[in-house]
């Protein structure tokens, strides 16, 4: 047993050190620090958010996939979120949408406390990683510097 939970222990420190997660500091409508020490991967964050299984992002908006067919029509395109919205700004939205529409349908990717019918086994967890939040960020962000080319 305390070799299993040995094993258990530095793989939780192997994953820390490999994504050191930093506080959130808002400032106004955004975080303003990425909430990790590591950069975000544009190519990981659009798989997150194209996926079906993880981000469910096209479920309600829409955006840059040709290749995914029935793209949501519940919320703006994805593309024209990010091109008002700085990094910053959209950290926060992704964090916890609710913040700024407490009527709001998308989830808050990275808040764990304060939900509502949340099933007991999800419970204290959050739908996105921290590392995650920054590759979708980094994906949105990089929209925007295509779209200005």
């Amino acid at each position: 047993m305390r070799g299993r939970l040995a094993a258990v222990l530095l793989t939780v420190l192997t994953l820390s050190l490999a994504h050191p997660i930093q506080a959130q500091t808002w400032s106004g409508d955004a975080i303003v620090n990425p909430l990790t020490l590591s950069p975000g991967d544009a190519a990981k964050g659009r798989m997150i958010v194209a996926s079906r299984q993880t981000g469910l992002c096209l479920l309600c908006h829409n955006g840059p996939f040709p290749e995914e067919r029935f793209q949501g029509n519940l919320a703006p395109d994805i593309g024209a979120s990010v091109g008002r919205l700085s990094a910053a700004q959209l950290r926060a939205r992704i964090v916890d949408p609710s913040r700024f529409n407490p009527g709001t349908i998308m989830p808050s990717y990275y808040r764990a406390e304060g939900l509502n019918r949340v099933a007991a086994k999800f419970e204290g967890q959050t739908i996105l990683s921290a590392q995650e939040i920054e590759d979708v960020v980094a994906f949105l962000v990089s929209l925007k510097t295509t779209a200005v080319q």
